[in-house]
């Protein structure tokens, strides 16, 4: 990501209503989802300047660790007071195999060259039960400015990211386009900034009024309450909730005693 980027997020993400209703999402269906266990263990992908932390430290029920490869967008999160924070690139995780019981990757897997080998490593640290809940941008025809200011490599559809997720092993549970109906002016928009320049490429966070911003916050709590109970069919944004099965252990006198089989998909 262009290094400029983090502060303006750093500066943003408290109040901007984009960055308010992801965290929003994102806390409402980890609670919809996580296994019951307590203390929860989420790790935060790609934490970034720490925004999902500073959520994740009000939760009493749970504890939190946040990665990222950027030094930058760490020391922004430490500015916030975080502490339990790690260097660290999504294709090859610092952790323990079943250390977390939620991972979440906030518009972060679109950033990685090598999708696969990241849900992979994703699956291997979630413990059998856990959850992985991501957002990733929609759609490669939107294709603009803002994805080269944040040095996207790629944007998906629907079926493209449950497919990746159901290679990496893990089974999802629940998948919805978000930003729905927002999206045919922000289409519009996106299309018409594909001409610019790579060297004026900014990320696509245009100015509100303080009004405007709270109806955009609500308008997105709206879309959320339903998008909960019916996936929305198109969106800017897909966000996917999914499982790692739970192994099963087979008890059939036939088979070889102790002999473990995974859950059915």
């Amino acid at each position: 990501m262009n290094p400029a980027e983090y502060a303006r997020m750093h500066a943003m993400e408290d109040w901007y209503w984009w960055f308010v209703a992801r965290r929003a999402a994102t806390a409402q269906f980890v609670r919809d989802f996580a296994p019951p266990e307590r203390p929860l263990r989420i790790l935060d992908a790609g934490c970034g300047t720490g925004g999902m932390l500073d959520l994740y430290s009000g939760w009493p029920d749970a504890v939190a660790t946040g990665a990222d490869m950027s030094q930058e967008a760490l020391n922004f999160s430490r500015q916030r007071g975080h502490q339990r924070l790690v260097g660290a690139d999504l294709t090859l995780l610092p952790f323990r195999s079943g250390s977390f019981d939620v991972v979440t990757a906030m518009d972060v897997v679109e950033h990685v060259p090598d999708d696969g080998r990241a849900l992979a490593e994703i699956s291997r640290v979630l413990r059998p039960g856990g959850i992985f809940v991501a957002s990733v941008p929609a759609y490669q025809f939107l294709w603009g400015p803002h994805d080269e200011a944040l040095h996207h490599c790629r944007r998906y559809s629907s079926g493209q990211f449950q497919k990746l997720i159901h290679d990496s092993g893990l089974r999802v549970e629940k998948q919805t386009y978000l930003l729905t109906a927002l999206f045919p002016a922000a289409a519009a928009m996106r299309l018409a900034t594909r001409k610019r320049q790579r060297k004026d490429a900014a990320a696509g966070l245009p100015p509100v009024s303080p009004a405007v911003n709270r109806m955009l916050i609500g308008f997105q709590a709206a879309e959320l309450a339903v998008a909960r109970r019916a996936s929305l069919p198109f969106g800017l944004t897909v966000l996917a909730v999914a499982r790692k099965p739970v192994p099963v252990r087979v008890t059939h006198p036939a088979l070889e005693e102790g002999v473990v089989a995974p859950a059915m998909p």
